[in-house]
């Protein structure tokens, strides 16, 4: 029986380092006379791999982002919405409960399916990244780590290969490495699924690098797929912004 398969993204962060009067999801994207806001490349991306369903993951104010991509009619899709619930900080304001959290918030809708994780403030090429990841991943593979190159090893998750390209270890964010690709998407199996929600709900684990770095422990198989010549933008920074438009004028 084929895979039934789910695009899953995280789009729940307050984004508050580039202090936008809108959702930083929907930062414009000038292409060819065109608006197209940030977070519509990661669709695209998913719609590539022919995904029909995708979930956004959101907080109580992203009402201008549903509705820009409503029910995802327009972008040959169905598109759901979770609102990923904050967490009291103890003073009255909240926070976000983290990544591993908004994921598991989608529980309900990616249980049983194979995910197809992107994040949506970011842009990556070639835009068929996610057909091309698919495309290795075997049978006994229960996760697959979609590896760009980078220079900036501190801001994202290195991963460590083995023989076959097996993932031996995630190294988050560290101050110095020797490692050279971090993963910049992730496509996962029902059984990642089960053990995430388990980490997250029972042993209220917050950090998703942990997470994965147990399943490897606990004989989870994770393989990386390095993209060939791949692209990975991060718009967290105006830098980032900056890096993003020099990219396009370049091409």
């Amino acid at each position: 029986m084929p895979e039934e398969i789910i695009g899953l993204i995280p789009a729940a962060g307050k984004g508050v380092r580039l202090g936008l009067p809108y959702p930083k999801e929907l930062y414009p994207v000038i292409r060819d006379n065109h608006y197209k806001p940030i977070s519509q490349f990661v669709v695209n991306n998913l719609t590539e791999a022919r995904l029909r369903h995708i979930v956004f993951v959101i907080n109580e104010t992203k009402h201008q982002l549903i509705g820009y991509f409503g029910n995802g009619q327009r972008f040959d899709c169905h598109i759901s919405y979770v609102v990923q619930e904050s967490s009291p900080n103890g003073q009255g304001a909240s926070t976000s409960p983290g990544l591993a959290h908004a994921l598991d918030s989608a529980f309900h809708l990616t249980h049983n399916k194979t995910v197809f994780f992107g994040m949506a403030d970011t842009i990556m090429q070639p835009s068929n990244i996610f057909a091309y990841a698919y495309d290795q991943m075997m049978p006994e593979d229960d996760v697959i780590l979609v590896l760009f190159p980078t220079e900036r090893p501190e801001k994202f998750g290195m991963v460590q290969l083995g023989a076959d390209n097996r993932v031996v270890e995630i190294v988050d964010k560290p101050k110095q490495t020797n490692l050279t690709q971090m993963w910049g998407a992730i496509i996962w199996r029902p059984r990642f699924t089960e053990y995430l929600h388990h980490s997250v709900c029972e042993k209220r684990i917050a950090d998703f690098a942990q997470i994965m770095n147990d399943a490897i422990a606990d004989g989870f198989l994770f393989r990386g797929a390095p993209v060939p010549n791949g692209v990975y933008i991060d718009l967290g920074t105006y830098d980032e912004i900056m890096e993003m438009d020099r990219h396009f004028r370049a091409e």
